[in-house]
């Protein structure tokens, strides 16, 4: 079954390489989605795919790659039908 979750991360996560690490993660878990950079400092990942692999994914993102440092991870479900057009995972 299909589960697509966004995740707004805080802390320090833009300018150490955390979108480019979190496509990395979502790409060895099959996830379809995106990372991209808020104005107010945040990064909000979508992804899309097994609940597992969203599991993983949110699970990864609570630590995020060496450099970051996660203070909070928001996640809010998103309707699996209005994400069903996405291919791959990019960033923004």
């Amino acid at each position: 079954m299909t589960q697509a979750m966004r995740f707004l991360i805080s802390g320090r996560v833009q300018g150490v390489g955390f979108r480019a690490s979190t496509r990395r993660e979502a790409e060895r878990r099959g996830i379809r989605g995106w990372a991209i950079n808020l104005p107010d400092g945040r990064v909000e990942v979508l992804a899309v795919g097994t609940a597992q692999a969203v599991a993983e994914l949110s699970e990864w993102l609570c630590t995020g790659p060496p450099g970051a440092r996660v203070l909070g991870v928001e996640n809010v479900p998103a309707d699996p039908v209005e994400v069903s057009g996405i291919k791959g995972f990019r960033c923004g």
